[in-house]
């Protein structure tokens, strides 16, 4: 069973009904067979998304919960290491590639690991294919 990284903006179709048709292909395998590994930060990088949809008027109270319990059910893998390479890997990365330090986790993690990267932010999948990842859609 080959691990994959799973950036928190990929769960964004999922949580959010107007953006349901942008789900990669890639995500409901990753999900449903267990193979998710995230960084440390990833619930509260996800939470945050959707505490910004609430905000914006996106989805309602009702519809967060349901999400969030819904996502809860699935295996996910969290990364214990993530912070341990924040300073050093993380910190290059970012620095490399103009990117947040959330995201420059996703990248050391997947390098780490030597597992795919499952994202739909494009900085992200850029800087990922830069550092010769495979990324999955």
């Amino acid at each position: 069973m080959k691990l994959c990284v799973v950036d928190a903006s990929v769960i964004g179709p999922m949580i959010l009904p107007d953006e349901a048709d942008l789900m990669p292909a890639g995500l409901e395998p990753v999900m449903v067979e267990g193979r998710a590994l995230v960084p440390q930060h990833w619930r509260l990088e996800v939470l945050n998304l959707a505490r910004m949809a609430l905000r914006r008027k996106r989805i309602d109270h009702r519809q967060l919960e349901k999400a969030l319990a819904s996502l809860s059910q699935y295996r996910i893998h969290v990364d214990e290491g993530t912070n341990v390479h924040a300073w050093g890997a993380c910190m290059r990365l970012a620095q490399r590639h103009d990117l947040t330090a959330y995201d420059a986790a996703y990248i050391e993690l997947a390098k780490r690991v030597d597992a795919p990267l499952l994202t739909l932010d494009k900085a992200l999948a850029k800087a990922a294919r830069h550092e010769k990842l495979e990324l999955i859609a």
